[in-house]
């Protein structure tokens, strides 16, 4: 894989907790030499401390002095990385590029604590721990078609990725995409209440909830049809499933709350930027 650190440094991980766990795993499994990776983490879980190890990546619990990353890559909680950042100033370089997965932290509040540098922000969802995620991403001005090409290379271990055009837009992409993954395990939840609610034990209900919902999302992302083609294949006229979405798309049904939830979610994604 294209991700060499061409001799400028390690790609260097900040944090090895679930998401930054899986884009390592991701990174070794495509073929990127654990020597080529420096592990930034207080105390990684015995699973991810073993991954580094038998990989030959190093670990370390602070910036080492001497090391300047190919790539800094950020994957701590956006309410620490304010304690975090300026204990990596010394790894950034001029040939560094720093991209970073925390909510809301905003490139200028990066550059507050790294200095200028070429930048990304990026923001993946949790299916990325199965190769199954997506990623929104956002470069500035010192981030030049190499260095964007290496990032996607980075980021797109986990899915695809997307580059959105302006930095607001990210917030969007944490509201839609990254907190997504919530918001259709919640589904499962109340699909299996509402079947318990008509009868079935709940253990059975979970069951049929679960599937369905994981099912569809397989016929999706196999099928060359829109989601809006996909359900009305499933939609006989007068049917029991029409019944249903007569309630569901209705003007008080599920759009405007998702709509509404979204944009709570982009609103706390701003939020979290001061």
């Amino acid at each position: 894989m294209s991700v060499a650190t061409s001799g400028v440094g390690p790609i260097v991980l900040v944090g090895a907790g679930n998401m930054g766990g899986a884009m390592l795993a991701g990174w070794l499994k495509s073929g990127i030499s654990g020597a080529d990776v420096l592990v930034l983490d207080p105390g990684p879980a015995p699973a991810m401390a073993a991954l580094i190890a038998e990989h030959g990546a190093r670990h370390v619990t602070s910036a080492p002095e001497g090391v300047t990353a190919s790539v800094l890559f950020l994957a701590v909680k956006p309410q620490v990385m304010g304690a975090v950042l300026p204990g990596l100033a010394t790894l950034v370089g001029p040939q560094t590029v720093v991209v970073s997965v925390a909510a809301g932290k905003t490139l200028g509040f990066l550059q507050s604590h790294l200095g200028d540098a070429a930048m990304v922000r990026a923001m993946p969802n949790t299916p990325a721990m199965i190769g199954r995620g997506i990623t929104g991403a956002f470069a500035n001005a010192m981030v030049g078609h190499d260095l964007r090409a290496r990032v996607n290379d980075l980021l797109k271990v986990s899915g695809p990725v997307e580059w959105v055009d302006s930095e607001a837009d990210i917030d969007s992409v944490t509201a839609l995409s990254g907190s997504g993954p919530a918001y259709v395990f919640y589904l499962v939840e109340c699909m299996a209440e509402a079947g318990r609610k008509a009868g079935l034990r709940a253990d059975l209900a979970m069951r049929l909830a679960r599937e369905t919902v994981a099912g569809a999302g397989e016929l999706l992302h196999q099928s060359p049809d829109d989601a809006s083609k996909l359900r009305q294949n499933v939609t006989s006229p007068g049917g029991t499933t029409a019944a249903a979405l007569a309630v569901l798309m209705a003007d008080d049904g599920i759009q405007p709350i998702f709509t509404a939830a979204i944009a709570a979610a982009r609103q706390r994604a701003e939020e979290l930027a001061n």
